[in-house]
């Protein structure tokens, strides 16, 4: 729940209170050096207060007393760390390489310097630009285009990019309670799986493009009316 509170240095002061002596405290979060490098800008949304680094965590737990001794970097959720963390007095756990590479990975990164957050944002706008590109030219050339999935990091992408049904016919999703729904802020019908046979769009956007190789698979029948899939992070991809 790290990435998910507001109150991030009063959450990790409970975190001391709560730590019995000898204990450990481990938690999963996404990376933000996996985030930048991956352009995975989509999955800024509501739900995560903070986007966090080694080098920040570190900090905020020192403030409390407490230090990360241990690190495990993830492929959960486009990239993610697993940190390991105790009472700053007891030593007989001493900081493993771990944390000492990672810390000097986004220390010559640069995560600890504002331009390296500038340079993302320009790279966000460039994939904005690069996406809509791809659809006005695919919507002049008369292709019909839809949505896979309707995760909370696709809401972003969309109503970022501005797209709407204009772009996208709609987007269909396996669960249930969703169907028969509008995507919030693009108002894009939202369909079972199904309607992908019923209308045999030239073009799938996949909007979890991090299960895009499982949704390929479950959509190869699509190819048989020669479908391709557009995957849009971390730079727009066709795939026949």
């Amino acid at each position: 729940m790290l990435a998910h509170v507001p109150d991030l240095n009063g959450f990790v002061a409970g975190l001391k209170g709560l730590l019995a002596p000898g204990g450990t405290i481990t938690m999963e979060f996404p990376h933000l050096m996996r985030l930048v490098e991956g352009n995975q800008f989509d999955t800024i949304y509501h739900e995560h207060f903070s986007y966090l680094s080694l080098l920040v965590t570190e900090r905020v737990f020192e403030a409390q007393g407490l230090t990360i001794f241990d690190v495990e970097e993830l492929s959960t959720h486009g990239g993610s760390l697993r940190i390991y963390a105790r009472h700053v007095e007891e030593s007989d756990r001493p900081v493993l390489a771990s944390v000492e590479k990672l810390r000097r990975r986004e220390t010559e990164a640069g995560y600890h310097q504002i331009d390296t957050y500038l340079g993302f944002a320009e790279r966000v706008a460039e994939t904005k630009r690069k996406l809509l590109e791809f659809l006005i030219g695919a919507r002049r050339q008369g292709k019909r285009i839809a949505g896979y999935g309707a995760p909370g990091k696709g809401n972003t992408l969309l109503n970022y990019c501005g797209i709407r049904a204009d772009f996208l016919d709609y987007t269909v999703d396996r669960n249930p309670y969703k169907q028969g729904q509008y995507l919030p802020g693009t108002h894009i019908p939202i369909f079972s799986p199904e309607r992908l046979a019923q209308t045999r769009p030239d073009y799938i956007l996949i909007l979890p493009w991090n299960l895009k190789d499982e949704i390929m698979a479950q959509l190869s029948y699509t190819r048989n009316w020669g479908a391709r899939f557009v995957v849009p992070i971390p730079e727009v991809e066709v795939f026949p």
